[in-house]
């Protein structure tokens, strides 16, 4: 993140006229507006947990979101942590942000929320915030789950069960994995397990880069035979049911 060799704007995902922004780091809205994706147009914020690199940008996506307050509208999802940070911690997001959505859901572990044709599933992580969660969308022909940051848990693997397309936060390479994290050897029990159509590897550390994430992402799709790729920045997917394509960003 503070480096920057690999962009930390989150991801935006897209469902008929719903857009769902996961995890605004640092640069997501000069990251959006160099892909082309309007901020004003997002439905729902989701937060994974209260670190920076996750939700730093959390404000001013809001208000993109509302047109600085004039329009109330959107939902945010998060953490309990976004909102009731533990007493070493501070909420990044703003009371006055807060008061420009039209909802703020906290989720715990297994809790859902709809938002239109969507249901929202909190997955169960376990990080350094006690409180994490990853998501999982079910989406009228696709389910898309994101880890979040993790590390690899009976738990986990059961909550992923299902998901046709897989977001792996993997910030290490082989089985170096540190603290609370999944490494590629973590990855590759996990799609053995789930089984979806197509993986994406990303949130990638210092070490991870200088393994090569394209080398990793092909040693797992190697071993498990799933399509995996290693996520680049602006590396954009059309998701129908049964086919998931790359459009731009990846070579």
């Amino acid at each position: 993140m503070s480096k920057q060799f690999r962009s930390s704007g989150g991801i935006i995902i897209q469902v008929d006229d719903l857009q769902f922004h996961i995890d605004p780091g640092p640069g997501a809205v000069s990251q959006a507006r160099k892909y082309g994706v309007s901020l004003h147009q997002t439905t729902a914020v989701l937060i994974s947990h209260n670190h920076i690199n996750h939700c730093n940008d959390i404000n001013i996506v809001v208000d993109a979101m509302t047109h600085s307050g004039i329009e109330h509208r959107g939902v945010i999802l998060g953490s309990k942590s976004l909102l009731q940070p533990a007493e070493s911690d501070h909420s990044i997001l703003t009371k006055y942000h807060q008061s420009l959505v039209e909802r703020i859901i906290p989720l715990d572990k297994d809790h859902k929320v709809g938002i239109e044709l969507v249901e929202i599933h909190a997955l169960p992580a376990e990080h350094t915030d006690p409180t994490a969660i990853g998501f999982k969308l079910f989406c009228p022909k696709l389910t898309i789950s994101y880890s979040g940051d993790t590390r690899l848990t009976a738990p986990l693997l059961e909550s992923l069960v299902g998901s046709d397309i897989l977001i792996l936060n993997v910030p290490y390479p082989g089985n170096k994995a540190e603290g609370m994290n999944l490494d590629t050897e973590s990855a590759i029990a996990i799609i053995s397990h789930v089984r979806p159509k197509m993986v994406f590897l990303t949130h990638f550390g210092l070490d991870m880069l200088k393994a090569d994430p394209l080398v990793e992402a092909r040693e797992v799709q190697r071993i498990t035979g799933v399509q995996t790729v290693a996520a680049n920045d602006g590396l954009s997917i059309s998701a129908k049911e049964g086919s998931v394509n790359p459009v731009r960003g990846y070579s």
